[in-house]
């Protein structure tokens, strides 16, 4: 990989969820360790698979990976850095204020907001401190999803510009001093970040064009911030060895197509192209090999995938049960980039088609459901977006207007001041995702869900909310009072947990699983995309693809889900209503 041969002292790697950014961070940390150099590798994504990928238990301290002498990994656990960071705001007052004001303040960092920021202080000690990984040679950041990143990437300067404007010590974090005395250290990180001499980005997408069009937005908005030093990785390049396997043709024609159309910007940026992988990216052997074509035979192939006892149902056999109450809320749920937008979208299309009022929509920062839907839509299907900045507008001037009123001038200062907080986003869309699920009472809403990470903090940020908008306002609005009955009640919502017949994406799920059964939530239905296993295949690296899913089906099928369906890999994707209405018409 280029960006290894004269490497910066900080690797920073973004991109669109799964797309490989911790498969290529893991690979480049192991091979910088296996030069002797000493690697500090570091997940910020709240959704971590570090442990999977490299073998080992970890944890918010760095840990050794066996086997890789020079080379220590670990997850940054946003619950273990809130608790940390909620400790060092309030414990110095303990015994010094009555417990109700201690309480009180508790209290106010215990939102997704307050996890997200510990989170981030963690990651600025590690970026912004030279004495926190001074012992290292280098430190590589696997960084979450696109959109969570951009919001982690944007705190430094929304904390400073908050700080700055803030003159009556209070925010929705709590006492600002507690801030202030960061925003040094946050300074720095920003000053890391666009340092070229420090820090490379390195932008990973897959040879699609949905994934280069996101990375080329990521590129834009991250220059925006300053970080200009740029790299591109396209991952998982297919190139067919038997072209006259339709399936693999066709996959090696998409991609060398989006490679073709690479948007402008990208074109610029010095490039690395990895070939796909035959299998799994899972333990060390696997990760030393990222990066080069596999060389296979017929012997390597695996001839019978059409046993009728291996078979699992398709998606169109769910529409009949979805829709058999009438209304309610349909949750397509997941890792990123195992396709929840397209189930989402074949869902509501099979359900409009049914005659049924359907709202589409989705939570995700990064939302892809206009290009899913091609800009068509039926009579009674209706698509849109909780956007972050209108619904933050939207509810800041509703705040203003019902609690301001009787308000002071300082008062309304204090106020709106309070609302320039960055944590008000936080709570403006999930006041909009309370506000669509409240929908589900008298139509079908089906919501396309960031992330797994950012949707269980979502989920997990109900009761926080509750207690964040009374300080705001006494009036709770009736979505939010309801919301979290609402998600456990079965005949009212029903949740399809997204995967791909792959290690990572099938651990997420069932991690997903536990958190949602933990909140009283009990999965629908599974729904496996891209399934390789029903197609005809000749290719050999395809064959051998084909032969690697069959373990997670099984588990999937075994282990995890009580109802699973699969969607066969398509020759064509499956945009505009043509193409979703061949997931539920086969």
């Amino acid at each position: 990989m280029e960006f290894l041969h004269h490497p910066t002292r900080n690797l920073f790697f973004t991109g669109k969820g799964g797309v490989g950014k911790t498969s290529v961070a893991c690979a480049s940390a192991v091979s910088l360790a296996d030069q002797g150099l000493r690697v500090l590798l570091v997940s910020t994504d709240p959704a971590s698979n570090l442990d999977e990928v490299l073998g080992v238990t970890l944890g918010n301290q760095p840990t050794a990976v066996p086997e890789v002498p020079t080379l220590l990994a670990m997850n940054i656990d946003p619950e273990k850095s809130a608790t940390a960071y909620r400790e060092r705001m309030v414990g110095p007052y303990r015994g010094l204020l009555p417990e109700a004001a201690l309480k009180s303040m508790e209290e106010q960092f215990s939102g997704s907001c307050t996890l997200e920021i510990a989170a981030f202080d963690e990651f600025s000690r590690l970026l912004g401190d030279p004495t926190a990984t001074s012992q290292f040679d280098h430190v590589i950041f696997d960084t979450a999803p696109t959109g969570h990143t951009l919001r982690l990437l944007t705190l430094p300067s929304a904390w400073d510009g908050f700080m700055q404007q803030n003159t009556t010590g209070t925010s929705c974090l709590g006492p600002l001093a507690g801030l202030q005395s960061q925003q040094k250290l946050y300074q720095q990180s920003v000053k890391a970040l666009s340092d070229a001499a420090v820090t490379t980005l390195v932008l990973v997408a897959r040879a699609e064009a949905s994934a280069l069009r996101e990375a080329d937005r990521t590129s834009v908005e991250l220059a925006e911030l300053g970080v200009e030093n740029q790299h591109l990785v396209i991952n998982g390049v297919f190139q067919a060895m038997d072209l006259g396997d339709p399936y693999a043709a066709a996959l090696q024609q998409r991609g060398e197509a989006a490679i073709a159309e690479i948007p402008e910007r990208l074109r610029a940026f010095p490039r690395t192209i990895v070939p796909l992988s035959a299998g799994g990216m899972l333990g060390l052997d696997s990760l030393r090999r990222l990066g080069t074509r596999s060389s296979l035979s017929s012997d390597d192939w695996v001839q019978d995938f059409n046993d009728p006892k291996e078979a699992l149902p398709l998606l169109c056999e769910l529409i009949d049960d979805l829709v058999a109450a009438g209304h309610g809320v349909i949750l397509a749920m997941g890792k990123g980039g195992v396709g929840k937008t397209t189930v989402a979208a074949a869902v509501a299309v099979a359900i409009a088609e049914r005659g049924f009022e359907v709202h589409l929509s989705t939570t995700d920062p990064a939302a892809h459901l206009a290009a899913a839907m091609n800009e068509e839509c039926l009579p009674n299907l209706s698509v849109s977006r909780i956007d972050p900045e209108v619904e933050t507008a939207k509810y800041a001037a509703e705040v203003v207007r019902r609690a301001g009123a009787n308000l002071d001038s300082q008062g309304k200062a204090l106020l709106e001041e309070d609302l320039r907080s960055p944590c008000t986003e936080e709570i403006a869309v999930f006041r909009a995702f309370a506000d669509a699920v409240a929908a589900g009472t008298n139509k079908f809403v089906v919501l396309d869900t960031a992330p797994t990470g950012h949707t269980v903090l979502l989920l997990d940020s109900a009761l926080a909310y509750h207690r964040e908008v009374s300080r705001q306002s006494s009036k709770m609005p009736e979505a939010v009072s309801n919301l979290l009955p609402r998600l456990r009640d079965p005949n009212f919502t029903r949740v399809l947990v997204v995967t791909l017949p792959e290690a990572t994406p099938v651990h997420e799920a069932a991690a997903l699983q536990r958190d949602l059964r933990r909140a009283e939530i009990e999965p629908f239905a599974w729904v496996i995309n891209q399934v390789l296993s029903p197609l005809p295949l000749t290719d050999p690296l395809m064959k051998l693809r084909q032969s690697h899913e069959l373990k997670y089906l099984r588990e999937v099928k075994e282990k995890h889900a009580s109802r699973v369906v699969m969607i066969p890999w398509q020759i064509k994707p499956p945009r505009g209503l043509r193409g979703l209405s061949r997931l539920i018409h086969p």
